[in-house]
């Protein structure tokens, strides 16, 4: 797959055959679309495009408003992708000046000018252009005018519901982390940098590497304790995971603290990765660091037995 930040160097690909949108969570319903982008472009001989954006477009269109987080980051985001085996990956640099552009002039300036394209396929619910005018009919009309294909791929649903990326995002604020793993079709991970703490984790025989998310705009599952696995130097560790204020010492900053079970390096400044399996308990204020060292004995005892199925 080659990874493109612009449409400078965009030729000579044969056949060009492209899906859009934003993606964010490459979930199973992306997946669908992606699965049928490869191909479609094999049977016409051609090339299969993800026309994507960075920064997210919400980003851009309301930069006051930080409550919108995204299910990946952008290398999270290729790495999945690369694994679906298109060709290209347009990352188009998103502007005030892009969002304001019309449909009918996205589809002239940069799907036929720049790349040629000869199909395109769409999910059930795509909109783009000013105002998110166009649609899959507008593509359609336009298809006839430059002589490009149009396909809408169905809803892909589980137990009904059609996934999406905000449906995920939902599930994983209320840290319901099954349900966010299965409409994503992978366990949801967040990777940080390994930063000091308080060391109260230590002193109560659960030492804890406190993270520092690498991106602020991913979004960071519901406050709580969780089952984990956690990859320090590519090796996968089994842990549990407490996010929030830690309420039994009084304090108010929210925190990642992860307990690496069996472990007992120096990490400190490393990155590691947090790959969330299920969610065992609310977090609770404890009268005592004893009560809350019981409690740590009765969570590491649920984890185990989640991670060894």
């Amino acid at each position: 797959m080659i990874v493109h930040y612009n449409l400078n160097n965009f030729v000579n690909v044969k056949n060009p055959t492209i899906t859009m949108g934003s993606f964010d969570g490459v979930h199973i319903g992306h997946k669908k679309i992606l699965s049928k982008l490869v191909d479609t472009a094999i049977k016409i001989n051609g090339e299969s495009i993800l026309f994507s954006f960075y920064p997210h477009p919400r980003q851009i269109l309301f930069p006051n408003n930080y409550t919108h987080k995204c299910l990946n980051t952008q290398e999270e985001k290729i790495e999945l992708i690369s694994q679906t085996h298109i060709d290209h990956l347009i990352f188009f640099p998103f502007s005030l000046e892009f969002a304001n552009i019309s449909s009918s002039e996205f589809i002239r300036k940069f799907l036929i000018e720049k790349i040629h394209v000869k199909k395109i396929i769409v999910g059930y619910d795509y909109h783009f252009g000013k105002n998110r005018e166009g649609n899959f009919d507008n593509l359609c009309q336009q298809g006839k005018l430059y002589g490009f294909e149009v396909e809408k791929i169905k809803a892909f649903d589980i137990n009904n519901i059609a996934v999406s990326s905000t449906k995920t995002r939902n599930a994983l604020s209320e840290g319901d982390i099954k349900l966010a793993n299965s409409y994503l079709g992978y366990e949801y991970s967040i990777t940080g940098k390994v930063v000091k703490g308080k060391q109260i984790g230590r002193q109560l025989g659960y030492p804890t590497a406190n993270i520092e998310v690498n991106d602020l705009c991913k979004l960071i599952p519901a406050k709580g304790v969780y089952a984990a696995n956690i990859k320090v130097k590519n090796i996968l560790y089994k842990g549990m995971v407490n996010i929030g204020n830690r309420p039994t010492l009084n304090l108010t900053d929210i925190t990642i603290e992860t307990n690496i079970f069996n472990f007992d390096s120096d990490i400190y400044n490393e990155q590691i990765t947090i790959i969330f399996i299920d969610r065992i308990r609310d977090e609770v204020k404890f009268p005592n660091l004893n009560a809350l060292k019981g409690q740590l004995e009765i969570d590491k005892a649920k984890t185990l037995k989640i991670l060894m199925h």
